[in-house]
């Protein structure tokens, strides 16, 4: 298993050299001059190009990179343009509240979607079905904007028991957790349902319930494992997602968090704070995928033994 680990980390390593190369490329092809954007559009033509030749913007592509890439593996992911602060404090003091929502959309998700879509499957062809298939299909269709922008007006403002903006206090995450959980919400009802209907088909369920298993041990004991699998990875991508920045979510409810720095830096052309919310976000992601894999082994014994011999 350590082999195992120590093998996806070293492939992470080309995959992090590639994501940057792209981005630092997409941001130095784009329109927009940093230099003219940190002085203004008042600055004389000689200050700009006196920043530039400050800022090593002058030089070659390819030692700009180097350059970046260099200081980067030394911890210095250089200074915003847009504030002059370092980027790492930027990121240290947005990231919480993306993890707070992220950690709190993903875990009401998980709660109402994995039980919901058991019961619908055990259910199949029940009102209780059909009910619970409408409703998934509402969520998935439904705009992230207009469902925040719903709760906002009856609970925030008519009912004016819940705050609609900020992130000082438990109570500012409810409503944008909701927002965020909605679609996941469903996708994950609908994925435990498919897969527990393939499980509980299975010749081993049969067996179980012809020994006079009890209906909930067959469930939760000998069909839910493996019906895990497949909703484990859909739960660890979308987690991996919204990690990367909620910025619909984040957007409606003004939240200062990863996703609108990181849109507020791409329309300034903010190329070290974009590079270093990529590359962060894309390192979750890259770790969040392993931890999945993790998982797998715990869920199905099968699994670890392949990574045993391997």
């Amino acid at each position: 298993m350590l082999k195992y680990i120590g093998k996806r980390i070293l492939l992470m390593i080309p995959v992090m050299i590639g994501i940057s190369f792209i981005i630092f490329s997409i941001m130095n092809l784009t329109p927009g001059d940093p230099a003219r954007l940190i002085l203004g559009e008042n600055a004389t033509l000689s200050d700009v190009e006196q920043l530039r030749e400050e800022m090593g913007l002058n030089d070659n592509f390819f030692i700009r990179y180097l350059n970046y890439i260099k200081n980067a593996l030394h911890g210095n992911f250089g200074n915003s343009y847009r504030t002059n602060l370092p980027v790492g404090e930027e990121l240290a003091a947005r990231f919480p509240n993306t993890l707070k929502l992220a950690f709190w959309g993903m875990t009401l998700a998980v709660i109402i979607g994995i039980p919901v879509g058991i019961i619908s499957a055990v259910k199949q062809y029940s009102i209780i079905d059909g009910m619970v298939t409408a409703v998934s299909l509402f969520l998935t269709s439904i705009p992230g904007f207009w469902l925040g922008l719903m709760l906002i007006l009856i609970f925030a403002l008519n009912l004016d028991l819940l705050p609609a903006t900020g992130v000082d206090t438990w109570k500012h995450f409810i409503l944008p957790s909701i927002t965020l959980s909605a679609n996941t919400m469903a996708t994950v009802i609908r994925m435990t349902r498919s897969t527990m209907l393939e499980v509980i088909r299975q010749d081993y369920i049969r067996t179980a319930r012809a020994k006079g298993a009890g209906e909930n041990k067959v469930i939760f004991k000998h069909a839910l494992k493996n019906a895990l699998l497949p909703v484990v990875t859909i739960i660890g991508i979308n987690f991996g997602i919204q990690l990367g920045g909620a910025i619909i979510t984040e957007t409606v409810f003004a939240m200062p968090g990863l996703g609108t720095l990181m849109i507020t830096s791409v329309r300034m052309k903010d190329t070290p704070m974009v590079m270093a919310c990529i590359i962060f976000v894309a390192l979750l992601a890259g770790l969040i995928n392993l931890a999945v894999d993790i998982l797998y082994t715990y869920i199905d014994p099968r699994i670890k033994s392949q990574y045993v011999k391997a």
